[in-house]
């Protein structure tokens, strides 16, 4: 179950969405770790409009180092990570330029 596996980069997608989504647009374009599977749910971007939410999409937690997300302006540790929910919908695999281990 899963496309993805702890451990793998992944990218967040940057689309622009008109409609309900549950993706920061932070983290649009950033490249993150795949840390668990949280399993698979009903869709929130159909259910929010009296849709079924079906098919079910897998939900990954994933890990981005925050320097990558807020760049040279962070002030906190360079270990200091955010861990988000992410739909399998808004990920693609990612080459990790930093080549951090999982």
């Amino acid at each position: 179950m899963g496309e993805f596996h702890p451990g793998d980069a992944v990218r967040v997608l940057p689309r622009t969405v008109e409609t309900h989504h549950r993706t920061p647009a932070y983290v649009k374009g950033q490249v993150g770790r795949v840390r668990a599977l949280s399993g698979r749910f009903r869709n929130p971007e159909t259910r929010a409009y009296g849709g079924n939410g079906l098919p079910k999409r897998d939900l990954y937690l994933v890990e981005f180092n925050m320097s990558d997300l807020w760049g040279e302006g962070y002030g906190g540790l360079v270990t200091d990570t955010l861990v988000i929910d992410v739909y399998e919908q808004w990920l693609e695999p990612a080459d990790d330029p930093a080549g951090r281990e999982g």
